[in-house]
């Protein structure tokens, strides 16, 4: 069964895991998760080292690699691709790209079975990145695309709005300027909630068996506001 890294540089915090899936046998899963801010670039490689060191798998064990491909801090996700694209390419193992946002709702769902999940992240200059989601027994489904846009312009999904949200990630920080019907509709935020390798490598876990690793040429972050400005721009 498959042997998986992933890694993370899209917040405050730095992160990397192992995940060792068995057939019959418990998953092992190693990680590693500090907040270090304008420290990145020094701890990710050593992070690596710990998970695959302290898991006993070689670097040549690895079936494929994974990153926090966004959105969040540009820096960080330029850290983390890089790495990521590096360790790939040194290895031709194919590489995935996961969603920061989709990893958050993970979180969230595993620690505390949250089932609804509205994530979002602070993007700096006024805006957040948010997405909404479903969780139930590890599985991670959008009820709304991911998107950059101000505070208060989110709105819950439509259909959706009677369910218990719970809001998670560092956008939430900004509170008082989210609308009032989406202040009604949250029982709790955990604004201090960070991306983390530890539930990216179980995404990619999904991703890989679904086929979905590509050549580490063809794997970019993903900024969304690149995206934006695209599309204003046609």
């Amino acid at each position: 069964m498959p042997i998986l890294l992933a890694l993370d540089a899209s917040s405050s915090a730095c992160s990397a895991a192992v995940l060792h899936r068995r057939n019959g046998q418990a998953d092992t899963l190693i990680s590693r998760f500090e907040l270090t801010p304008r420290a990145h670039t020094r701890r990710l490689l050593p992070m690596v080292d710990e998970v695959l060191g302290e898991a006993g798998v070689a670097p040549a064990d690895l079936d494929a690699v994974a990153y926090g491909r966004g959105p969040g801090s540009f820096t960080g996700l330029r850290i983390a691709a890089g790495t990521a694209q590096g360790l790939a390419f040194g290895l031709d193992r194919p590489l995935l790209g996961i969603s920061t946002l989709a990893a958050l709702a993970l979180g969230a769902h595993r620690r505390h079975h949250y089932r609804y999940l509205f994530t979002a992240l602070d993007a700096r200059m006024g805006e957040v990145y948010a997405a909404a989601w479903r969780c139930q027994e590890g599985r991670v489904e959008a009820l709304a695309a991911e998107a950059v846009l101000p505070p208060s312009r989110l709105c819950l999904p439509p259909g959706h709005a009677d369910h218990d949200w719970v809001g998670v990630g560092s956008g939430w920080a900004l509170w008082e300027q989210m609308p009032p019907q989406v202040q009604a509709g949250l029982s709790q935020c955990l604004p201090e909630m960070d991306p983390a390798a530890e539930d990216m490598v179980l995404l990619a876990a999904e991703a890989f068996a679904a086929g979905e690793g590509r050549p580490a040429h063809e794997v970019q972050p993903v900024y969304l506001r690149d995206r934006v400005a695209w599309q204003k721009s046609r």
